[in-house]
């Protein structure tokens, strides 16, 4: 993902190279693991956030986060809307704020699972509920920045906020990577809303359930994976073959 593709807001700057298929990859707990627990730092500092600036006890604060990240699918988006929050400062206080540098490190093995991708045939495209900053971020620090054409985030600074699992982020998707037939898409996502709404959508979507989290009743994607090296196996037709 080079400094273009970011700075010209996730157009495709892949030279002209005709993909017929496009992958949309999730970043936080998809591309690295929930062992990290990042997840888990960045809840505490959500929390936080809620308690300073909405005057509330620890608990009331937890609950009213989990209760907007259920609604809306971000904390954020709940805080704009009932109580006129600054995005890009939550940005800065709980996402940027985050001790990425020492957790996150160069995965060489994921690395070599998106190098055998076709990428004659396939262009990678990030699609994250994050801030580019945060994506950008965490895409360097796992040392993939040149292996995706570009990326769709949550923008912080845009007067409507607009995330997973929302039809119209798919919309969004589709047209940052240029793309025009939705079934020739394929999105691999942890979180079981994104993935059903992909599903629902038209892609070829994956649900990666790592074994230590609990899987939902029903799976909800096409398919459910434990980790992302099974993509060869659930969608063998990006791969390259010998």
């Amino acid at each position: 993902m080079g400094a273009n593709s970011v700075s010209n807001g996730g157009k495709d700057v892949s030279n002209g190279t005709q993909h017929q298929k496009t992958f949309f990859f999730d970043i936080d707990n998809c591309l690295y693991p929930k062992s990290y627990r990042i997840h888990d730092m960045m809840g505490q500092l959500i929390d936080e956030y809620f308690q300073n600036h909405l005057s509330l006890s620890r608990e009331d604060a937890f609950n009213l986060h989990q209760r907007y990240y259920k609604d809306y699918g971000l904390a954020i988006e709940g805080l704009v809307r009932f109580h006129k929050v600054d995005p890009l400062e939550y940005n800065e206080k709980v996402d940027d704020a985050l001790p990425l540098d020492e957790v996150i490190k160069p995965d060489p093995k994921l690395r070599q699972l998106l190098e055998d991708i076709d990428r004659s045939q396939v262009k990678l495209w990030l699609f994250t509920n994050a801030h580019i900053t945060h994506g950008r971020r965490v895409v360097r620090l796992l040392g993939l920045e040149d292996c995706f054409d570009g990326i769709t985030y949550c923008d912080y600074g845009a007067e409507e906020l607009l995330c997973k699992p929302r039809r119209e982020m798919y919309d969004k998707a589709m047209q940052d990577s240029g793309t025009k037939d939705g079934s020739q898409c394929y999105f691999v996502d942890d979180n079981a809303l994104n993935a059903k709404a992909g599903k629902e959508y038209g892609w070829k979507s994956a649900h990666l359930v790592e074994s230590s989290v609990k899987a939902p009743e029903h799976p909800v994607a096409d398919f459910q994976i434990e980790n992302l090296e099974e993509l060869r196996q659930v969608f063998p037709e990006l791969f390259k073959h010998p």
